[in-house]
């Protein structure tokens, strides 16, 4: 059938199809087709022009065809599929990239024909507009719901499209529906149910509309003033391209009921405001509304101005001026903070408390008003939930504005935000990235993890920020788990020895630094025992080890896992976080029980017994693992001592079930009084109420020279040598360099998990140094070949430079997609490197990699963990600029049967134990057992006279000594002895520690 048959036959089809849309006025210009899917567009993708299907499981895209229907609206065929998408799934047309965009902007709309289902369900319907192809556009979308039955032609206004706040594929461009350069569209099924479709004719349909190209925005949604008084709306006309204004624009305004009272708080104003034809884009008005002061104490009152637009598109929401709190005590910044936290929590009502225990996720906020709605107390920023741009100055504007939000509520609490910065402030592109926890450990250096603490502190908060979920505390006991990499080690000594890291975040500890512009919040996860999970023993979807059980006696819990827990507290940490994971104590006749359920540990032993005062935050909508029915799960959270729930996309429902909760009397007013309390008492030591904008005067520090210079430094400091025949590293410059391995030129891999997204990414993610970058910028004769299929002969030395790609929790758990075995592809990479030259192999990844089958044919084998960043830290080491002197944080085993393994196990013969690391440039004490005895014997003396210093320094001494009689011939006699001479090392029994190392030198 021809278009013009169609058109002609209108009435026709409007008897056979009942919802078939009328004929075009006539004063408007014929539709323009876009899909007419006769074959004039083919199956294809970028950079070609076509149409393509997605999803996101590998059975989530739709199974496309053209077919034959005698009843197409449009011509012989339509676009017909099937789907049954369990994530999410869809299709697109994109035009070619190679070819110019599409002009939309002189169309009212887009419209297709759709074969009804009346099967109650969205249909999403995205076009992209701007940027350089359909892959780098700005996404707007709208929806249709299929509740009809046959042939409907639906119509899509242009107006109704809204741009996409949860995902762009590139960031904005200009946050501005253009449609001058338009390059597709896109359909989103629905998920959940088996389904077919059907389409056809796909158009563009009527005359622009100007409110599509001008719009009245106001400069704020909320205006605050202080009583007394006058508040300024500016009111401003845009177009589309700053074009003059077409057609006049008016704004018809008047100030509304709210909680201010007219004539008494304020002066009642209204009027017209004229941008006549002509009028330039960018135009702004000023609406002057005068407030009264009456000089007695007040809450905050709001003022709406509610707007009337003509000829333009009007503001999404109505303004609200706001006469700011004043005069009550808990404004008071002279007052001691429980003061001010006692006078502002007896004016809350339970609805604003019920705000104030949850978090929200920031793509949540579609509606930005729900925050003081629902007088939310805090919003997150999870893995990979970035503004756009991803820039300093985008997270403070993004900030600052969800905080503004804040002052339309009573008492303007502000809102106290959160951040995964583990390992530098990871999602901000551009930010200094550190080595991971794990590579921390290695260095043995608190006053490095104190400096690691402060740059990210200071970059954090330079965006706005306060609030950091960090340091993870766990103590990794199982390299299998996904997590292992965000622990400082297996040892809970060594991980109580990092925790100087929380004064870095924080200051000091009682406080008094928070409020600081380079400060920020901490957070000790996750409580307790998640380094503990025995492997098999997650139900959470395919993990294997991560949110699993942990099965411990009450001694093994208290010396291992809660140990760095008492230490955070003693630090004045803020914040605490448990675990997804589950506690069964043997002989307490519990069983497994969901941490974020067990009272008895946070209530019992963190707040009451180690005197935690700051607040437990939950994790990612763990409650919702809890066994019950919602009322229950947030009952029983709460209950165990939780005071903010992290809720990401459900606090309306929190909010509203915690209400009822405590109405109905089956949680205590005094334990939601406690929660608030205790979140309160953090937001007034942060000093919020005085300074709740971003402070970004920091914020040219970020990625600075200064902070890579750190970030550098702890690269370097993290390289454990673990075997050197004859003295390969460091290298020198004259020789001539192969560097080979999948993981030498990849910052991605190198960074890992928990970098600009949750899961990070392979290849060039973020501004920095690879490891071959660093080499070549240490000035040596280097020649690279990533797979080593290049030549090989004349070469002195090869470093191949090898390990994992990015995971992050249980997403990297061993049997879940992951190995602690090399790729095929470094094994070969390996194997040809070392057979044809003297080889160093790097192993860049988040926990020990199984190489003894190889071992033997590598002359140095250097764990690099995941270095961040600054791949010249790496280069730092291998060329000499600075030793080798990072030592193992976890035991490196020799199989995967051996798992879990552990220092002070029974039963330990690894491949290299906990504790080992060989030195460069330093040098080794001659002598041998009258050696050790009179270190020995001077250690013991030193730790009688609590000498750390010097006690730490012999007992290294010692430990050089037998790392060299030991070499590379390592027995259980060995290793045993020399792993737990570094655990009594950290405890700071330094005789001991040198008895240890004297009875592993005799085994040696």
């Amino acid at each position: 059938m021809r278009r013009t048959a169609l058109l002609a036959s209108a009435a026709l089809l409007a008897g056979l199809l009942p919802w078939a849309a009328t004929a075009r006025a006539a004063d408007e210009p014929a539709p323009v087709p876009v899909d007419r899917f006769e074959g004039e567009v083919p199956f294809a993708a970028q950079p070609a022009e076509g149409i393509f299907t997605w999803g996101g499981d590998s059975d989530d895209p739709p199974a496309l065809r053209l077919a034959d229907r005698a009843d197409a609206p449009e011509g012989g065929k339509v676009l017909a599929g099937s789907y049954d998408i369990s994530g999410y799934g869809g299709f697109t047309h994109d035009y070619a990239a190679t070819a110019p965009a599409h002009d939309w902007s002189a169309h009212r709309g887009i419209r297709l024909w759709w074969d009804g289902r009346n099967n109650g369900r969205k249909i999403a319907f995205e076009i992209k507009d701007g940027g350089a192809n359909g892959e780098a556009s700005e996404l707007w979308t709208t929806s249709f719901t299929d509740d009809f039955t046959g042939w409907k032609q639906v119509e899509l206004p242009f107006t109704g499209f809204v741009y996409r706040t949860d995902y762009q594929p590139v960031g904005g461009i200009d946050h501005v529906l253009g449609l001058k350069e338009t390059w597709g569209y896109a359909l989103t099924l629905p998920a959940g149910t088996k389904g077919d479709f059907a389409m056809d004719g796909v158009e563009l349909y009527g005359t622009a509309d100007q409110a599509l190209r001008a719009s009245v925005t106001t400069d704020a949604p909320v205006v605050p003033v202080r009583e007394g008084r006058t508040a300024e709306v500016r009111v401003t006309v845009a177009t589309t391209g700053e074009q003059p204004l077409a057609d006049p624009v008016t704004v018809t305004y008047a100030t509304a009921d709210g909680t201010a009272s007219a004539g008494t708080d304020y002066t009642p104003v209204s009027g017209t405001l004229t941008f006549p034809a002509g009028t330039a884009s960018g135009t702004t008005r000023t609406v002057a509304v005068p407030t009264r002061r009456d000089r007695a104490a007040e809450p905050a009152e709001t003022i709406p101005l509610k707007l009337t637009v003509s000829g333009a598109k009007a503001p999404a929401e109505t303004p609200q001026v706001v006469v700011d709190a004043h005069g009550l005590p808990y404004l008071d910044p002279r007052l001691p903070v429980r003061k001010r936290v006692a006078d502002l929590l007896g004016r809350m009502s339970l609805a604003e408390k019920a705000g104030q225990m949850t978090q929200a996720e920031r793509g949540a906020m579609t509606k930005p008003g729900d925050i003081a709605g629902y007088a939310l107390g805090s919003l997150l920023s999870g893995g990979g939930s970035t503004p756009t741009p991803n820039t300093p100055a985008a997270w403070a504007k993004m900030i600052d504005g969800f905080q503004l939000r804040t002052r339309a509520t009573r008492f303007q609490i502000p809102l106290i935000y959160g951040v995964d910065a583990v390992h530098g402030h990871n999602n901000l592109s551009g930010a200094t990235v550190l080595p991971h926890n794990i590579g921390i450990g290695a260095t043995r250096d608190p006053s490095l993890a104190y400096r690691t603490g402060e740059v990210t502190a200071a970059e954090v908060r330079a965006t706005g920020v306060p609030w950091d979920f960090a340091p993870c505390l766990c103590v990794s006991r199982d390299e299998r788990w996904g997590r292992s990499y965000e622990s400082f080690g297996e040892d809970p000594a060594l991980v109580q020895s990092m925790e100087t890291v929380i004064q870095g975040l924080q200051g000091r500890a009682n406080g008094k630094d928070l409020s600081r512009d380079d400060k920020v919040l901490a957070t000790a996860k996750h409580f307790v025992g998640d380094g503990g999970t025995a492997y098999g023993s997650s139900t959470t979807g395919t993990y294997t080890v991560d949110q699993g059980v942990t099965e411990v006696t009450r001694k093994q819990l208290e010396d291992i896992h809660l140990a760095p827990f008492r230490t955070a507290v003693e630090r004045g940490v803020g914040t605490v976080m448990p675990s997804y994971s589950s506690l069964d104590i043997a002989g307490d006749g519990k069983g497994a029980v969901k941490m974020h359920a067990r009272g008895d540990m946070i209530n019992g032993v963190l707040k009451d017994r180690m005197g935690f005062d700051g607040f437990v935050i939950s994790d990612w909508n763990a409650i919702d693992q809890l066994p019950g029915d919602y009322a229950a799960h947030v009952r029983t959270a709460v209950g165990a001592g939780l005071d903010m729930m992290m809720v990401p996309y459900s606090y309306k429902d929190f909010t509203a079930t915690l209400t009822d909760e405590v109405k109905a009397g089956r949680i205590g007013e005094d334990r939601v009084d406690d929660a608030v309390a205790r979140i309160l008492t953090e937001k007034f030591r942060l000093g919020l109420f005085e300074h709740p904008y971003a402070d970004t005067s920091g914020a040219a520090a970020i990625g600075s020279g200064a902070h890579r210079e750190v970030a550098r430094r702890a690269a370097a400091e993290s390289q454990v040598l673990l075997k050197n025949a004859g003295g390969l590293l460091p290298l020198k410059k004259s020789e001539k360099v192969y560097v080979a391995g999948s993981n030498a030129d990849d910052i991605g891999n190198q960074t890992g998990g928990w970098t600009l997204t949750w899961q990070g990414a392979s290849g060039n993610t973020v501004p920095g140094t690879t490891v071959l970058q660093g080499l070549r910028r240490a000035g040596g004769d280097v020649t690279y070949s990533k797979d080593a299929s290049a030549p090989t002969g004349g070469y002195d030395v090869g470093v191949v430079v090898v390990g994992e790609t990015p995971y992050a929790e249980g997403v990297g758990d061993v049997g879940n997609g992951h190995s602690l075995s090399l790729s095929e592809a470094d094994q070969a990479a390996v194997d040809k490197v070392c057979a044809a030259m003297k080889c160093a192999v790097l192993i860049v990844s988040g926990r020990p990699q199984l190489v003894g089958d190889r071992l033997d044919g590598i002359d140095a084998l250097v764990a690099s963990w995941l270095p961040g960043t600054e791949g010249e830290g790496v280069a730092d080491v291998l060329y000499g600029r600075r030793p080798f002197t990072g030592q193992l944080p976890v035991t490196w085993p020799r199989t995967e049967a051996q798992l879990p393994i552990n220092v002070g196990d029974a039963s330990y013969d690894p491949q290299f134990p906990y504790g080992w690391g060989l030195t460069t440039l330093t040098r080794v004490p001659k002598g041998g057992t009258a050696t050790l005895r009179d270190l020995g014997a001077r250690a013991a003396a030193a730790e009688r006279h609590g000498d750390d210093r010097s006690g730490r320094a012999l007992v290294t001494e010692a430990r050089l000594l037998v790392q060299q009689k030991a070499g590379d011939h390592l027995t259980e006699a060995v290793a045993a002895p020399f792993a737990d001479a570094d655990h009594l090392l950290l405890t700071g029994r330094y005789g001991k520690a040198v008895e240890k190392l004297a009875q592993a030198y005799r085994a040696a």
